[in-house]
């Protein structure tokens, strides 16, 4: 398992903890997400072979905030 803390800009409440962990935490190879919205971050554990960190920073984007 690999493990990413990704800096998410337009997170603040949580409908965003909601939205970010429900569509990360559906695909397929992430077995754990954790929002944090007091530094603006986003912890994931994942399997490499199985989802891409590209793949996941799209889903987010798709959600509306900003992967930096």
């Amino acid at each position: 398992m690999e493990k990413v803390t990704l800096n998410v800009q337009g997170m603040s409440c949580g409908h965003c903890v909601k939205a970010v962990e429900g569509s990360v935490g559906a695909l397929n190879g992430v077995s754990n997400v954790k929002v944090h919205l007091e530094n603006g971050t986003v912890d994931v554990e994942f399997n490499k072979d199985v989802v891409t960190i590209d793949t996941i920073k799209e889903t987010i984007d798709d959600q509306g905030y900003d992967v930096k």
